[in-house]
């Protein structure tokens, strides 16, 4: 019986639009793709940005020897908040060497999917605060 109340819920969720779905303050992966995000994140970005999104030098704001800096955090604690989604996915697929940074790029290694799949994972890790500061920035606008 409670299936039967939740079929409503998800079609309507479904179709909802990107302002409905920060007015009901949902985020814009399921739990499915955090968890399978979370894979690629460990098997492809943890290395750099830590198994926890968390980065792996204390001052990631800090120019290294090599003229390049190190990757930041990707838990909400850094600017990653500051990036469409668009344009994370963007980032990841280009790598950061064409702005100056040291990632490489994931085209051809992963797919669009798995992608956000990726970001899904250390979007999770944001609070709701975060959330909500990157969606008025307009995080999922195309």
């Amino acid at each position: 019986m409670k299936a039967l109340l939740l079929i409503p819920a998800l079609l309507l969720l479904s179709s909802a639009t990107h302002a409905q779905i920060e007015q009901m303050n949902e985020r814009w992966y399921s739990n499915q793709d955090v968890h399978k995000g979370e894979k690629v994140f460990q098997q492809n970005c943890a290395s750099c940005h830590g198994n926890k999104a968390q980065g792996v030098i204390k001052d990631w704001r800090a120019e290294l020897p090599n003229g390049k800096y190190p990757a930041p955090p990707l838990n909400g604690s850094a600017h990653a908040w500051h990036h469409s989604l668009k344009a994370l996915d963007g980032t990841i697929q280009r790598g950061g060497i064409p702005i100056g940074g040291t990632m490489p790029a994931f085209k051809g290694k992963l797919t669009r999917h798995e992608r956000l799949q990726a970001i899904a994972y250390f979007q999770s890790l944001w609070s709701d605060r975060i959330y909500q500061a990157w969606l008025k920035r307009g995080g999922l606008k195309p």
